[in-house]
């Protein structure tokens, strides 16, 4: 999954973190209110994890801004605020979820794969363009019928391609889309798994579907 982890909490947004990408999910962090509704209306997660008392705007500010925008996001609720009038409060506003620290992890790992599954009713789970098709449910990616064997960041890399096919993707976009704020802005990861999906794609006859736009980034192609 890609989840959106919205915490203020340096000490539990790193175990939160830690965990999860230890269960193979991809976490982006943020700390601030503003810069999460940012967040969740600039990129797609499969959930996100909310915060109530944030700087700069609360988490329910935001669960109410994205909701009006139409964003139907699975959003978990995670807060010390357990009383009765603050979950009804958070449940109306728009939550799937409501979960009260202290926890225990693997109720909340429980919960956040209740709640992909969930959302997976109301998004698709099959992404096509030209010759790829990605079922996002059961993490298969294949090409004009084969299957592509990808780990786990180049299956991350070619959802997102496919998912905005034909669109120039910057080196940046990319950066944050598939591996968060865990990498090293000064390596040129995303060259190279761009050059690993062409060499699996290749085998195939497919590797130029993957286009280096000089100066701007990557686009993805529909046919040759």
């Amino acid at each position: 999954m890609r989840i959106l982890l919205v915490e203020d909490d340096e000490r539990l947004s790193r175990f939160i973190d830690r965990g999860l990408s230890e269960e193979g999910h991809i976490v982006v962090l943020r700390a601030d209110g503003h810069d999460a509704e940012d967040q969740i209306l600039f990129e797609p997660y499969d959930v996100v994890i909310l915060d109530l008392m944030l700087p700069g705007q609360s988490g329910m500010e935001v669960l109410r801004h994205i909701r009006a925008t139409g964003v139907n996001t699975p959003v978990l609720i995670l807060t010390a605020r357990d009383r009765l009038e603050d979950k009804v409060r958070g449940l109306e506003a728009g939550a799937d979820d409501y979960l009260t620290k202290p926890f225990q992890f693997e109720e909340l790992l429980a919960r956040l794969r209740a709640l992909a599954r969930r959302g997976q009713t109301i998004a698709p789970s099959v992404l096509r363009f030209g010759p790829l098709e990605v079922d996002t449910s059961r993490r298969r990616a294949t090409c004009e019928g084969h299957d592509l064997q990808l780990t786990h960041l180049e299956f991350a890399l070619l959802e997102y391609m496919v998912r905005h096919g034909g669109q120039v993707l910057s080196r940046a976009r990319l950066e944050q889309h598939v591996w968060g704020d865990d990498y090293d802005r000064g390596t040129n990861v995303v060259a190279v798994y761009i050059n690993y999906l062409r060499k699996k794609l290749n085998a195939h006859g497919m590797g130029k579907l993957i286009e280096t736009v000089r100066g701007s980034g990557y686009r993805l192609r529909s046919e040759l």
